[in-house]
């Protein structure tokens, strides 16, 4: 399966990378992935330029691919003014409309106190809703506090577990138009014997 990370660190290193490498290694120690990283903001100015001209570069345009082919994603971004960052919502902004319909997101977000954690409920969790993803029930938000602290690494694991679950489901999703017999989508969800 395809799992793809978007993660919207704008230094380097980044504990918004760090999150998202964490994440990304958890949902591989509960089910076997392929990972593919995409840096947001190695492609800031395609993003800006596809925002205005209507047309991605190569290198966006294999990104956009990989978010759309994935069976699940991993977008994390670090807190500005209470919010994503808009170099990380530009980067949905333009992605092909229907990219992420139907598609697993587990939403993370990085700041420097917890006084930002309920940006996955009142920025993230909207955003993906809007996209029609279907978002994992845990986010997870890392405050500097919690790197080496008590909590993290069990949101994570949940998190993980979480997505994890839900990418065999939705990677046996017939095509537009097609039809999966309920046996199949029923052993997909692990109740056929």
């Amino acid at each position: 399966m395809k799992l793809v990370v978007v993660s919207a660190g704008l230094s380097t290193p980044s504990s918004t990378r760090l999150l998202a490498d964490r994440l990304a290694a958890a949902v591989h120690r509960h089910t076997p992935v392929d990972v593919r990283v995409v840096e947001v903001r190695d492609l800031a100015v395609e993003i800006a330029h596809a925002s205005t001209n209507g047309f991605p570069s190569k290198e966006l345009a294999a990104a956009q691919g990989a978010v759309a082919e994935a069976d699940g994603l991993i977008v994390v971004t670090p807190v500005f003014s209470a919010s994503y960052s808009g170099l990380f919502k530009s980067f949905f902004d333009v992605l092909e409309r229907d990219a992420l319909a139907g598609k697993p997101v587990l939403i993370a977000a990085t700041g420097g106190s917890a006084r930002h954690s309920l940006v996955l409920e009142h920025a993230l969790r909207p955003l993906f809703a809007h996209l029609r993803a279907v978002v994992v029930p845990t986010g997870v938000y890392a405050a500097s506090e919690d790197w080496g602290a008590e909590g993290l690494a069990e949101r994570i694991e949940r998190a993980a577990g979480e997505l994890a679950a839900l990418m065999p489901v939705t990677a046996a999703r017939p095509e537009p138009g097609g039809v999966v017999p309920f046996a199949e989508r029923l052993a997909a969800l692990g109740g056929g014997r």
